[in-house]
């Protein structure tokens, strides 16, 4: 069996090149015990995998034999992910308000960032260049680095601000959009699982039916995915009020302009 390395590496190596190809058989790598290892070197240093689940169960109950049992699960197509353990944190700007933060359990976090790296390396190569969030290499500097270089003739931008959209993403929207190259049941139907898992709240279960939980290991590609719908309208939008090669000259200035070079061409330095 292949390295998860590899295997990674051939799926980027098909979508690169052509952004319509369709994928199928993705399934098949969560048989493989390395993306199990890879996941879990990826997670161990992240101070919150100590945080327990919903199963009391933390990074340090994980081993070969829970890998097998995984596994085996994936099989049969009986792995279930467990509900999110959900609580609420003070948000950066504003202490006094707080937004909501789901803790899955580790075994499902593995599996997630297994997940993470699949659709990773297939959509990562056709994402927009105006995308910064939540990417490899992109980050708040790279957009301001990306604004101060190429929008020198701007005159206007559009600022906006999506309302809890984590909790508000469309779940037949988002699948619909990962079945346009993604052609696996299997694969999309284990995403649809952890999509609808649920999550308690005040020892309260409550069902997911719309949204990516905050705090899942796979909500920030999922959420790009879902955006890159909005990019793509967006640059059409752009081309549309986009016109000519330069800004267009005020008339005023240039009367003032034509008016200054007569007088210099005369030399009527004053008047100039």
């Amino acid at each position: 069996m292949q390295s998860a390395q590899t295997s990674l590496s051939v799926l980027k190596q098909k979508s690169e090149p052509d952004q319509n190809y369709e994928f199928n058989r993705l399934y098949r790598n969560f048989f493989n015990p390395d993306f199990y290892m890879r996941a879990y070197q990826s997670l161990q240093s992240k101070q919150g995998n100590h945080s327990p689940g919903v199963d009391n169960q933390t990074i340090d109950g994980f081993s070969q034999k829970t890998i097998q049992t995984l596994i085996t699960q994936l099989k049969a197509e009986c792995y279930h992910p467990k509900p999110n353990r959900r609580k609420h944190i003070p948000k950066k700007r504003n202490k006094t308000q707080t937004r909501p933060l789901g803790i899955p359990c580790f075994n499902d976090k593995v599996v997630q960032e297994i997940i993470r790296e699949i659709l990773e390396v297939i959509y990562e190569p056709f994402f927009c260049e105006t995308s910064h969030g939540f990417r490899p290499n992109h980050s708040c500097q790279t957009a301001l680095y990306q604004i101060k270089t190429k929008c020198c003739a701007t005159t206007w931008v559009v600022e906006g601000d999506i309302a809890k959209f984590f909790d508000t993403i469309d779940h037949d929207m988002l699948l619909t959009l990962l079945a346009k190259k993604i052609n696996d049941g299997r694969f999309l139907g284990l995403i649809e699982r952890f999509l609808k898992a649920g999550y308690f709240e005040f020892h309260v279960m409550h069902n997911s039916l719309s949204g990516t939980p905050q705090g899942s290991g796979v909500s920030p590609i999922l959420a790009n995915i879902y955006l890159h719908e909005l990019d793509k309208y967006c640059a059409e939008l752009s081309k549309q009020y986009t016109q000519g090669k330069a800004r267009k000259r005020n008339p005023q200035y240039q009367t003032l302009f034509a008016k200054r070079r007569w007088a210099l061409k005369n030399n009527k330095k004053e008047k100039a």
